[in-house]
């Protein structure tokens, strides 16, 4: 069996079973994107940083619920103001929803007002296939050592209804928080919600 054969063979299990993909207390999927101002990422280079994942999807509600009230914009403003760095992850294959070009999210980022270090482009899925991304959005944290250390729900507001973001507890302000103070994560993994990824 070749090489490619095997790769596209453990693209397909990982996309039938995200829980295989990627998993909390191992280490983070290595990858390289690139975002929509052209700039290559590789996770290698913010080792010793926080990273926090947030697959995202412009034409899903439960992603508009999160920036039409400005919730998503004020934790990744508040993200960045600790040093973590903060990627959005489009994986929608072209001709899906939610699938956009360089220009139309760069557009959709600063119609939003977004703060995401870069807005990583993902369109053959390798990224999100290697995590194990299932909904927009789902989220991921990863320690300074490159570990996964949360992966999830944002909240516990499984819903499009923005008055819920109110009282909600936010997992990944949770996850960030306690990686920086050092301690334990209370809670590591929940169940995403949200529209799934259009690979």
């Amino acid at each position: 069996m070749t090489r490619k054969i095997l790769l596209s063979l453990a693209l397909a299990f990982a996309a039938v079973f995200p829980a295989f993909a990627a998993t909390v207390g191992a280490p983070a999927p290595q990858f390289t994107a690139t975002d929509a101002n052209g700039q290559t990422h590789r996770l290698s280079d913010y080792a010793g940083k926080i990273v926090v994942l947030e697959w995202t999807n412009n034409q899903c509600p439960y992603v508009g619920k999160h920036y039409n009230s400005g919730n998503m914009q004020r934790l990744q403003a508040e993200a960045a103001a600790q040093g973590v760095v903060w990627f959005s992850v489009v994986s929608s294959a072209p001709g899906k929803e939610g699938y956009v070009t360089p220009e139309q999210e760069r557009a959709i980022v600063a119609q939003r007002g977004a703060h995401p270090r870069g807005a990583l482009l993902d369109p053959d899925g390798a990224v999100g296939r290697a995590y194990g991304a299932r909904t927009s959005p789902h989220m991921f944290v990863i320690d300074q050592q490159q570990t996964l250390a949360y992966q999830g729900a944002i909240d516990d507001q499984p819903t499009t209804d923005p008055a819920s973001l109110k009282g909600a507890r936010n997992y990944v302000r949770e996850a960030v928080a306690a990686l920086r103070a050092g301690r334990p994560i209370a809670v590591s993994e929940t169940t995403p919600y949200g529209c799934s990824v259009k690979y």
